[in-house]
C-alpha cells in the first residue's frame, strides 16, 4: 500500500505557480465572501488566505452577517464582476438557508467563477470544453496523475453525487475515458458496486462508510470525506480496515483536502489569463 500524499503534490503545484506568477504584469486578485460564522468555513477561508499570501495574490476577505439580505450579496458580486483587478470570486459554502446558493453562484461572472459551480461552467465541463472546474474533483485527477495511476479504461465508482464533487468528478473521469458508476444514498446494495471498482472514490461525508469488505484487492481508494468527530478528522473510508487491501489510498487529513487549496491557486491563475484575454478582445 502506498499513501497518496496530497501535501507533497500541493507543495510542487504551489512552487510551479509561484514561478509563473512572478512573470505577470499584475497580481491576480481573489475575493472570498463568507456569510456567517460556520466554524469549518472559518478554517477553509484561512487556508485560502494562506495560499493567496504564499503565491503573492491580491487577496480580500469579505465577511457578512448571517442575516444579510440576498440583494446585498448579489450587489457585492456584481461590483466585483466589473472590477478589472479581481480575477476570482468565491462564495464560501454552506450559506444560511434564506440565501439561494444557486442564484448566488450563477451571478458570479463565468470567467471569475474559481469554484467552477455556475451552470455555464458545469455545462462546459459536461461537454468536455475547457473551463474553470471545481477544485476538489480537479485535485483528485491531479493526485492520480502525479502518481501515474491510469484513469483511461479504469472502472471508477464514485460514492456521492454532489454538485461540488460527485457530478463534476464523474464528468472529468468520463472526459478521461474511464468507465464511471455513481452511487448515492438511494443506491441499493452499495457493496456490489464498490467491490468492482479499480478506483473507488468516497465523497459522502459519513465517517467510515466504506469498510474493508466493500473494497476490491489492490484497488485505488480516494477519500474525499472530511468528518469532524470529537475534534478529530476522519474520512469516509475506514482507513485502518482498508489500508492493507489496497494499492494506493489517500489519508485524511493530508490527502485530497490539501489538493483542493492548490487547485484554487491554479484556478485563480487560469481566471487571470481568461480575463486578460477578454480585455484584449474588448479593445
Amino acid at each position: 500500500m502506498e499513501l497518496l500524499d496530497g501535501k507533497s503534490v500541493k507543495k510542487q503545484i504551489l512552487e510551479e505557480l509561484k514561478e509563473k506568477i512572478t512573470k505577470l504584469d499584475r497580481k491576480p486578485g481573489l475575493v472570498v465572501i463568507q456569510v456567517g460564522e460556520d466554524p469549518a468555513s472559518k478554517v477553509y477561508v484561512g487556508q485560502k488566505e494562506k495560499m493567496s499570501n504564499e503565491l503573492g495574490y491580491k487577496y480580500e476577505h469579505i465577511k457578512l452577517n448571517e442575516k444579510v439580505e440576498e440583494k446585498e450579496v448579489l450587489d457585492i458580486i456584481n461590483k466585483l464582476n466589473n472590477d478589472d483587478t479581481i480575477d476570482g470570486i468565491l462564495v464560501q459554502m454552506p450559506l444560511p438557508k434564506h440565501l439561494d446558493s444557486k442564484k448566488i453562484q450563477n451571478t458570479i461572472d463565468k470567467n471569475k467563477d474559481v469554484d467552477g459551480l455556475c451552470d455555464i461552467n458545469a455545462g462546459k465541463l459536461s461537454h468536455n470544453v475547457d473551463t474553470l472546474v471545481p477544485c476538489t474533483p480537479k485535485g483528485v485527477m491531479d493526485i492520480l496523475k502525479h502518481y501515474n495511476i491510469e484513469v483511461e479504461g479504469a472502472n471508477v465508482v464514485i460514492v456521492g453525487r454532489s454538485d461540488l464533487v460527485g457530478k463534476p468528478l464523474a464528468s472529468l473521469m468520463i472526459n478521461n475515458n474511464a468507465t464511471v458508476t455513481i452511487c448515492h444514498s438511494k443506491t441499493k446494495n452499495l457493496e456490489s458496486f464498490t467491490k468492482n471498482a479499480d478506483i473507488l472514490i468516497a465523497a459522502v461525508g459519513k465517517k467510515g462508510i466504506i469498510t474493508s469488505n466493500m473494497v476490491k484487492d489492490n484497488a485505488v481508494v480516494i477519500d474525499v470525506g472530511i468528518n469532524r468527530v470529537d475534534g478529530k478528522l476522519y474520512g469516509d473510508v475506514d482507513f485502518e480496515g482498508v489500508k492493507d487491501k489496497v494499492s494506493y489510498i489517500t489519508p485524511v487529513p493530508g490527502g485530497v483536502g490539501q489538493m483542493t487549496v492548490a487547485e484554487l491557486g491554479k484556478n485563480v491563475l487560469k481566471a487571470y489569463n481568461m480575463n486578460e484575454k477578454e480585455k484584449i478582445l474588448k479593445k
